[in-house]
């Protein structure tokens, strides 16, 4: 593929620092992306996500399908020619995962009355 058809994509993280640069052919998917960005996760940074269904990519204000493919993403404008893409990397764990430790982490709590009839 030719040099100049590559996309250079780099993605924003929660407290701004960014992951990449990184050149990207426009057939690649989304899924793709979000599995360099869990394998290129800063290991210092807490709440990184264990896998690719637990990073969500915004690029102009959508939230990007997994199967859709970079080009098909790419928004012409307020573009660069031959300008580095920043997507924002939002780490979000699925709902499942979610529901099932806050049903752990919640005791049931037992409504005990200290009044006392005089």
């Amino acid at each position: 593929m030719p040099e100049e058809d590559l996309l250079e994509l780099k993605f924003r993280l929660f407290d701004g620092s960014d992951i990449g640069p990184f050149r990207y052919s426009p057939a690649s998917t989304v899924a793709m992306l979000k599995e360099r960005i869990v394998t290129e996760w800063p290991k210092d940074k807490k709440g990184g996500p264990k896998s690719a269904n637990d990073v969500k990519l915004i690029n102009a204000g959508k939230i990007l399908e997994n199967n859709k493919t970079v080009g098909q993403c790419r928004t012409p404008f307020g573009e660069l020619p031959n300008g580095v893409i920043t997507m924002h990397a939002v780490v979000q764990v699925s709902l499942t995962k979610a529901k099932t430790e806050k049903k752990i982490d919640e005791a049931p709590k037992k409504n005990i009355c200290a009044c006392t009839i005089l």
